[in-house]
């Protein structure tokens, strides 16, 4: 067993006011109230629908509503009538709705509206909870084929791995045994124990004789998988669990792996110390370096861990102290084993892993890491690299993008055998996602708003906040599709999807949030506060068409709720006929308004009203201007102004 596998065997917040504060406070929301009334337009929707009214893009409203806010039985009321109206949705709404359904028990339905998902969506895997992805091998091909490797042609018969850089050399762990010192026998593979040595990187990419490391690094056991500070003045490694000659082991006698540090002091490694997250319970290994130095990644079997083992990260603080080491997450680890870290010079972390999907055993993946820290989607980096064996171990220099990583695949020298590539097309093309979110009507940038994005499955990948002016950004993959959700208090959330591009680049996708409690006053034109494009009339007409009633409900409702409010009436039509015959049939359809709400218990006193025709035109279509139906259809709109609220 090699010390690869060894690891494996063992395998919001609140604010406190002084009573002063919280009185002043009072006092002046209340002069702001009494300034302004507020409209609840879901409020309204819902209680126009319960009236019986269907509108397809209301249900589907009501149902966001609720759905973002994790409501899903409610969700599933409004969804149900959404389909009910009009089954043939965007792909999002019936995946959506199979989720609301399965919050009511119908997992049937669920099950129907997931197949449906998937013929409409591509086959997405979000409805299929524990199948593979079944094109995973489309996936690594497309990204195959963009190295060329060789082998090192230092490899000895025994296991050479897990490389690093050293200035110009090349710093690596191997059990062949150079005589000189005396060597133990590891006797699980009948090999010596591994040493780290060092070879030259020469002009050309020839590589020197190895050499042993240092003789106080190197002990009797193991050691593996140097890291090296910039300065080249402070290592960490991987050893077995020995120190000061004396070898610590688990409640089974085994003695398990550790992270140890050690320091450059005349020209000499030494000062050799024990990390403090250690345990002899557990084993700790494979350290990389953030790009800053600051973080100290590894991988563990330590509690926490989600699968064999998984990749941790830990903060170095300036006095040289430790955080807590942290889990990744499910982003990068799996139920599977995830180890052998790498952070190249692009701030993309590197690992080998067999719980991602791949060619066999373990394969090399690769997360973009954003500037939060967080981890964009992982990829695998494809073949040569990757083979039906153990790959791992991978290492690279960004610069020239010549690398190193680590194979027992069929043809090699040894147990483990070390290959030198040259990168000659990078995987990971660089998008930023970004965009400002505004308030639809007033176009006012609206920060502090929480922005999500979401992969193709909907997977949650990170959050943000946007700034004093409005905008987000996040770092993305090229020809990904994401989803974007931007959400406000008093505001309606939003969802977009957005397909990123495959170049190098930037990306916008601003997003515009429609206010949920809009302030209405004397002045306002209900019409707009509401979203009431157009009261509908057959043509020549002035009765009330069905598609009108519904509008005018929205209306209705909001009189209801202020008793003292009333309102003028205005009425409107394009340039089309006679400026007479569009006065006379804008005063009979204003008073066919009119009386409609007076029917339905709103007193005459509350209401004015009249007829403008074409005398007040929004654009430049009048009489004898060529227009679009759209354009034209602009002009032909209906104004619900509040003259009063008292």
């Amino acid at each position: 067993m090699k010390i690869k596998t060894l690891l494996y065997s063992t395998i919001f917040s609140v604010l406190a006011l002084h009573s002063y504060g919280q009185k002043a406070g009072i006092v002046a929301a209340d002069k702001k109230y009494e300034r302004y009334a507020y409209v609840d337009a879901i409020a309204i929707y819902e209680r126009v629908a319960e009236k019986g009214y269907k509108d397809e893009k209301m249900f589907q409203k009501l149902g966001n509503a609720y759905y973002f806010n994790a409501e899903l039985p409610q969700a599933e009321k409004w969804y149900g009538e959404l389909f009910a109206m009009n089954p043939n949705q965007e792909p999002e709404y019936y995946y959506r709705y199979s989720q609301t359904l399965k919050s009511v028990g119908n997992y049937a339905k669920a099950n129907m509206m997931l197949e449906e998902f998937n013929k409409k969506s591509g086959n997405d895997l979000r409805a299929k909870l524990y199948e593979n992805n079944k094109n995973y091998l489309e996936i690594i091909t497309a990204n195959s084929g963009r190295f060329d490797i060789a082998d090192l042609g230092i490899n000895s018969a025994s296991s050479d791995y897990g490389s690093s850089f050293l200035d110009n050399k090349l710093v690596f762990a191997s059990a062949r045994d150079t005589g000189g010192v005396s060597k133990k026998v590891f006797s699980w593979t009948n090999q010596s124990f591994t040493d780290i040595y060092t070879s030259e990187i020469k002009a050309g990419g020839e590589m020197g004789k190895p050499e042993r490391f240092s003789k106080k690094i190197n002990s009797k056991f193991h050691e593996s998988t140097p890291v090296f500070t910039n300065d080249g003045q402070t290592m960490y490694f991987t050893r077995n669990n020995y120190l000061n000659s004396k070898k610590g082991k688990d409640n089974k006698s085994i003695t398990l792996l550790k992270l140890y540090k050690a320091t450059l002091t005349d020209n000499q490694w030494g000062n050799v110390t024990e990390l403090p997250f250690n345990s002899n319970d557990y084993s700790v290994a494979h350290p990389a370096l953030s790009l800053d130095e600051k973080t100290l990644y590894f991988a563990s079997d330590m509690p926490g861990t989600l699968g064999q083992s998984d990749l941790f990260s830990v903060k170095i603080n300036s006095d040289g102290s430790y955080g807590v080491p942290m889990n990744l997450g499910k982003t990068i680890n799996t139920e599977g084993r995830e180890s052998f870290p790498f952070i190249s010079g692009d701030n993309e972390l590197y690992f080998a892993s067999d719980g991602h999907p791949g060619l066999g055993g373990l394969d090399v993946f690769v997360s973009k890491i954003g500037n939060d820290n967080s981890f964009g989607e992982v990829q695998n980096v494809g073949a040569p690299i990757n083979s039906s064996q153990d790959d791992f171990a991978f290492l690279i220099d960004s610069k020239n993008r010549n690398g190193f990583f680590s194979s027992n695949r069929s043809g090699g020298k040894g147990y483990d055998d070390i290959y030198r590539f040259l990168e000659m097309r990078k995987l990971i093309c660089e998008q930023l996602l970004s965009g400002i979110i505004t308030d639809r009507e007033t176009g006012a940038v609206l920060a502090d708003s929480k922005v999500s994005l979401y992969n193709e499955k909907m997977e949650l990948i990170t959050t943000t906040t946007t700034n004093d002016k409005g905008s987000y950004k996040f770092d993305v993959v090229c020809g990904k599709i994401y989803s974007v959700r931007a959400e406000k208090k008093d505001y309606e959330t939003k969802e977009e999807r957005i397909t990123i591009n495959n170049t190098t680049g930037k990306t916008v996708l601003s997003l515009q949030l429609e206010q949920r409690i809009k302030p209405i006053d004397v002045g306002t034109d209900l019409a707009k506060t509401l979203n009431i494009p157009i009261i509908y009339f057959d043509l020549d007409k002035s009765f009330i068409r069905k598609e009108a009633a519904f509008e005018l409900e929205k209306v209705l409702a909001v009189m209801q709720q202020y008793p003292k409010m009333k309102i003028d009436v205005r009425s409107h039509t394009d340039s089309r006929a006679t400026f007479k015959y569009n006065i006379a049939l804008s005063n009979r359809r204003a008073k066919s308004t009119i009386a409609w709400l007076v029917k339905n218990g709103i007193s005459t006193s509350r209401l004015t009203g009249k007829g403008y025709g074409e005398s007040q035109l929004v654009n430049h279509c009048s009489d004898g201007v060529k227009c679009t139906e759209e354009e034209h259809q602009a002009n032909r709109r209906s104004e619900f102004v509040i003259v009063s609220m008292q």
